[in-house]
């Protein structure tokens, strides 16, 4: 048993979680946030620009693990938070049943949804905002599409991993596909 106490309970350190990645599926969460007027109906889709680990600079929605004993509400709110910022004003669903499950493998062609990294599974969620967004953490920029903008080829040709599958998932939910 260690002789120091975890202070950041639920997470690994990265020789951990690529061991947990080798070995078992991994939950995620995945928001498409989005801007609605007054009748509840979408006018935006917000889009993160992000490095990726081999340096392509690609379009992605919010994104992240939920750690050991976290609840999938409070994993919604912590991502949303730290890649939109603190005053975004997420509305959370009262009902937490996702929109879709995506399941990213690390083989290709398995599902649409590829993660090079490890099989996992992820709870997607479309969570409207009402505040001022400013991307943190790894977030290069946050740009807000109309959703013709979003399900355009020139903006899903620009999202890795399947994550243009997700986002064409969640404009046909909403009725926003043409």
């Amino acid at each position: 048993m260690p002789d120091t106490t975890e202070s950041t309970p639920g997470w690994l350190s990265s020789d951990e979680l690529q061991l947990v990645r080798a070995r078992m599926p991994i939950l995620y969460v995945e928001a498409v946030p989005v801007r609605v007027d007054e009748s509840g109906e979408v006018t935006s889709i917000g889009l993160l620009l992000r490095i990726g680990p081999d340096g392509i600079v690609s379009r992605t929605l919010v994104s992240g693990r939920v750690l050991h004993h976290e609840r999938v509400r409070d994993a919604l709110l912590r991502h949303l938070e730290k890649d939109l910022g603190p005053v975004a004003l997420p509305r959370v669903p009262a009902s937490l049943q996702p929109f879709t499950v995506a399941e990213y493998f690390p083989t290709l062609g398995i599902t649409p949804f590829h993660d090079p990294r490890q099989h996992a599974v992820s709870l997607a969620y479309i969570v409207p905002v009402s505040g001022d967004c400013r991307p943190r953490q790894d977030a290069l920029d946050l740009e807000w599409f109309s959703p013709q903008e979003a399900g355009s080829t020139v903006v899903l040709d620009d999202m890795p991993g399947g994550q243009a599958v997700l986002l064409k998932q969640a404009l046909a939910h909403v009725g926003c596909l043409s």
